[in-house]
């Protein structure tokens, strides 16, 4: 399904490229395939296998004896890994196993395992919001198949909502906060994760979701008088485009704190208006709110 370079491998399993040539050409770990201009290409069964070499060799396990092993062998051996060890890269790397085998019951397994070890926060903040880094660059790369983005992408998108929900309480909140995406932006999980932080926070959030007009969320504002605006800005958008959108923001809004977040922010550096807060990550987001709730 998939095609990956080696640049891929290495971003997905942390094994280094020039690691990956030497595994190939000393121990004949994978073998790739080839352009006709001589590059190295890569399918799922390659990615799955170094995925599991990576899981077996960064627990102490040598390569010079992973390599004799049958493929069901090496698989019976991670999953004895993932009984007994529990580090943040581990779950990551399984994740993306079960990404590429679109395996949900392996998904579950691994989302409930963590749950239960440090929480859905802790889950949030040390596997999937970095899993979702990995996965989000590569999507801007178009190197990981759409079918596999969606597919992952929707099952956590369901925890997101299933684990806000758990929260509501219908008592009046003293603060609200509105969540909203602009016009044309679809990329909803990582404020969807923002949402439950806020409302873990006992702040009445207010989810408008995707492609929002600036006219509606205007009304929305005057309706509720919110004291944050929450957003995030994903695709690409031209900087120009950008700073004139901050700038409307601020103006349109100068009663609220905007809080905004994502990767076009994260490289925006020009100046911006006082009241929008620039988060370029989860652990300042947390930090932001923390000191203001």
């Amino acid at each position: 399904m998939g095609q990956y370079s080696i640049k891929d491998l290495e971003l997905l399993s942390g094994i280094k490229a020039h690691t990956i040539r030497i595994w190939e050409k000393r121990y004949g770990v994978i073998t790739p395939d080839r352009t006709d201009t001589n590059i190295r290409t890569y399918c799922d069964e390659d990615l799955k296998k170094l995925l599991n070499i990576a899981l077996l060799n960064n627990n102490g396990h040598k390569i010079s004896k992973i390599s004799k092993l049958k493929y069901k062998d090496l698989c019976a051996e991670v999953e004895k890994i993932g009984i007994t060890e529990s580090s943040y890269d581990t779950y990551i790397d399984r994740l993306i196993l079960s990404m590429v085998d679109l395996d949900r019951a392996s998904f579950e397994m691994l989302v409930k395992e963590a749950t239960d070890k440090m929480g859905f926060e802790g889950t949030c903040i040390h596997v999937l919001y970095p899993f979702l880094q990995k996965i989000g660059i590569m999507w801007m790369a178009n190197s990981i198949n759409p079918a596999q983005e969606h597919f992952i992408s929707s099952l956590i998108i369901q925890k997101m909502y299933a684990a806000t929900d758990k929260l509501y309480t219908p008592e009046v909140k003293k603060k609200k906060a509105i969540f909203f995406l602009r016009e044309g932006e679809l990329h909803e999980m990582g404020l969807l994760f923002y949402r439950y932080l806020m409302t873990k926070r006992h702040v009445d959030a207010i989810y408008l979701g995707q492609s929002v007009p600036l006219v509606d969320l205007k009304q929305t504002v005057e309706a509720h008088k919110p004291q944050y605006l929450v957003t995030a800005l994903v695709a690409t958008l031209h900087e120009d485009v950008l700073d004139t959108y901050l700038h409307s923001l601020s103006k349109s809004f100068p009663n609220q704190k905007i809080i905004v977040s994502g990767y076009q922010i994260s490289q925006f550096k020009r100046p911006i208006p006082k009241n929008i807060i620039k988060v370029d990550d989860v652990h300042q987001y947390i930090d932001y709110i923390d000191n203001q709730l």
